[in-house]
């Protein structure tokens, strides 16, 4: 069985982490090393609105180091960030620092960072036909998701994590008994919301995954089991043992004598620990949750197999996740879904036929189907610049499952784009894109424009299309059917061509003939 070798770089809040492993077909893989760095990257005053310059120069700096030892092991690198990097407000500076020492990163919504966790916990757990509660308590963020046999039926990704809370309560690390209080009066609060979308799924297991729930799991067994824990001993959190360990650790108002005090706590993690012990007993106060398994795989993991497989728990495709989230939003959003549909292939038809002119590939076809399938849910709120509420929801949702933020961003102008004005320079969040994307989304828009007219009438009328390009006019001929009248579609499609034209320098005409 043939196998390679690839690397996974998790950049979160707190720490960045490297996985390097060959990966086989069937998705099994041997871990040939793994490397961690604390950069702290949303550590400082405030709300991770900004990254620090020297956060941002101490990740970079793992990057590059991460980077030559994933190409000692002649491995293709996949990086993703989390939490600290898409919320900063110049996160976009760190994606660009990072590229220029020859690392990639993909900014990943909360949801697709639970999602990729659930895929890295079921290749450690054997758990697929159990209904879980997964719970990753991160640095800047904590991700919730409830799932069976390797399919969400709930995520929440809500912004709370162990340094987040430190830095807000435990400056330092040092803690007092009114600020434990606060802390925990503060955590429950932002739990309560997540409890109330996620509780009524149920489910049969719950699992901790990252760095705080294997640091608290690690220190109960220790507690639990002493010094020689047998093989296939499986680290779990109890409610009451969690308890008698936070009592612990509260007792000790600093993170010097935190360590000394607290069997098996490590230095690194001596500052947050606190925090992340009372996120994690409100999580299980809420969920009633009495026994919770820790997995010692999590996002690296998922990522490394979905990115060289393209799976998730060996089965299901990622492109089968993107269809299936793309169809929940039509259904939840858009009652004409006849229209979206008919319109969409047309959109893509084009796409085909315009390939060797605009130059992009399978990716950017995915995403003009997701704008096409999308482009109408803002009539779910009013038909009124429907464009830009079509915009914000596709934006903002947290149904989008298997796409990067930059992804969402892309598909998120392009709908906004479906009519009305052409991009601008005074449009913000058009603008927040890099230059490619911005071409990326103007190519897009254009041909999507065109597909929506051509079904002006939602009649279905277009039965096909077809181009022809002599270097100055793009010809676009549709076929209808026999007997049926699509001036208005003609009309209306040259209308909507301006976009087209102007990204592909060329005059633009659209005529229909009957078929024979």
């Amino acid at each position: 069985m043939t196998a390679n070798n690839h690397a996974a770089i998790d950049i979160g809040t707190n720490s960045v982490h490297l996985l390097v492993a060959e990966v086989g077909q069937e998705g099994e893989f041997s871990v040939l090393t793994t490397d961690k760095e604390t950069v702290r990257l949303g550590d400082g005053p405030g709300d991770i609105r900004l990254l620090a310059d020297g956060a941002i120069e101490r990740g970079v700096a793992a990057l590059q180091r991460f980077k030559a030892i994933a190409d000692s092991f002649d491995a293709t690198t996949y990086a993703v960030a989390t939490s600290a990097v898409r919320e900063a407000e110049n996160g976009s500076t760190f994606v660009e620092r990072a590229a220029e020492v020859g690392v990639q990163v993909d900014v990943i919504s909360g949801p697709e960072e639970a999602r990729l966790i659930h895929l890295g916990v079921l290749q450690a757990l054997p758990i697929f036909d159990q209904q879980l509660l997964l719970v990753d308590i991160g640095g800047g963020s904590t991700e919730f998701l409830v799932g069976k046999s390797g399919r969400s039926l709930g995520a929440r990704s809500l912004r709370i994590g162990h340094l987040r809370l430190t830095n807000r309560f435990f400056r330092g690390g040092v803690i007092d008994a009114e600020s434990v209080e606060a802390c925990q009066v503060y955590a429950r609060s932002f739990i309560v919301p997540a409890v109330t979308s996620l509780k009524h799924l149920g489910y049969q297991t719950a699992v901790g995954s990252s760095g705080t729930a294997e640091a608290l799991g690690d220190m109960i067994r220790l507690r639990t089991h002493g010094e020689a824990v047998g093989a296939g001993i499986d680290t779990v959190i109890t409610n009451d043992a969690l308890d008698e360990l936070l009592n612990e650790l509260t007792r000790f108002a600093t993170p010097q004598e935190r360590v000394a005090g607290v069997r098996g706590l490590a230095d690194k993690r001596a500052d947050v620990i606190v925090a992340g012990a009372i996120l994690l007993r409100e999580i299980f106060q809420a969920f009633g949750v009495g026994r919770m398994v820790t997995s010692p795989y999590a996002l690296r993991e998922g990522v490394l197999l979905d990115r060289t497989l393209g799976i998730e728990s060996g089965s299901l495709r990622l492109a089968d996740l993107r269809r299936d989230s793309l169809m929940r939003m039509v259904e939840t959003f858009d009652e004409d879904q006849s229209h979206v549909l008919h319109a969409t292939q047309l959109a893509l038809d084009l796409f085909d036929q315009l390939a060797g002119l605009h130059g992009l590939g399978p990716a950017d076809r995915e995403l003009l189907e997701a704008a096409g399938l999308l482009h109408n849910v803002g009539l779910f709120v009013s038909h009124a610049a429907h464009h830009r509420h079509s915009e914000y929801i596709i934006a903002n949702s947290d149904q989008l499952t298997g796409y990067t933020e930059r992804e969402v961003a892309v598909i998120a102008q392009v709908a906004r784009y479906h009519r009305r004005s052409a991009p601008k320079e005074s449009h913000t969040r058009f603008m927040a894109l890099s230059a490619t994307d911005q071409q990326r989304v103007r190519w897009l828009a254009g041909i999507l424009r065109i597909a929506i007219a051509l079904d002006r009438t939602r009649g279905a009328l277009v039965e096909s299309l077809s181009v022809d390009d002599d270097s100055e006019t793009l010809r676009i001929v549709v076929c209808v059917g026999a007997g049926q009248d699509a001036t208005v579609e003609a009309f209306t499609a040259n209308n909507r061509s301006a976009l087209l034209g102007k990204i592909s320098n060329r005059a633009v005409t659209i005529e229909w003939q009957c078929a024979d």
